[in-house]
């Protein structure tokens, strides 16, 4: 899971490395990808290799004799760091989108730590007072209960398997709206499974059960 995100990391950490990756050179069947999308969509199609520049020009020799497509993307480094780098006018060489060390992303992380208090809610009545529309308006829609979950749906092959009888994706315009989630048990039969969750995060910090039979009801 991840796509190119989780691939190529994982490709160069095996040999304790680090690597620079230019996200314009991706192939794209799809022009329409945002940057986000291409990093981290996960296709099918797409297989990823780590060949030695000396044996770079016998690869390439074979591929076009297998008219197989193939595209150069990055090259590895010893700097221990992964570091990407996106132009929106298909220039490389721009300020890296991602540049952090490699054993933060896949080997010893910082280990997070909280310091957790209740506060007992008192009810009060809320005052708008001094609070601005548009920040606001902006503040609510940015919010991950709010905002558009298009990225989270969109990133993977959704009915490659075949059993796949209802996924998020509604219509000839393919909007994610569907309510519900059905899976078939085999090729052959009737039976399968209908799957739904909800959340109501912003609901939660007020009152918790009430939060579970809005997700729920």
């Amino acid at each position: 899971a991840g796509g190119l995100s989780n691939a190529f990391p994982e490709l160069v950490d095996g040999a304790g490395l680090g690597a620079h990756f230019e996200l314009v050179a991706v192939p794209q069947a799809e022009t329409g990808l945002s940057p986000k999308e291409i990093w981290c969509n996960e296709s099918q199609e797409r297989y990823v290799l780590a060949i030695a520049l000396e044996d770079f020009p016998r690869f390439a020799q074979l591929a076009e004799r297998e008219r197989c497509p193939y595209a150069v993307v990055g090259v590895a480094r010893d700097h221990g760091h992964l570091q990407l780098s996106f132009d929106a006018e298909g220039e490389p060489g721009a300020e890296f989108a991602v540049d952090m060390p490699m054993e933060v992303l896949l080997g010893k992380p910082p280990r997070m730590t909280r310091d957790v208090q209740r506060a007992k809610w008192t009810g009060d009545d809320f005052d708008g007072t001094g609070i601005a529309l548009r920040e606001s308006a902006y503040a609510v829609l940015r919010h991950p209960s709010v905002a558009s979950k298009r990225f989270l749906i969109t990133i993977a092959d959704r009915s490659v398997g075949g059993l796949t009888h209802r996924d998020q994706m509604v219509g000839s315009w393919q909007v994610p709206v569907a309510d519900v989630a059905v899976t078939l048990a085999d090729h052959v039969g009737f039976e399968g499974e209908a799957m739904a969750s909800g959340e109501r995060m912003p609901l939660a910090a007020v009152d918790a059960p009430a939060s579970g039979r809005m997700a729920v009801g």
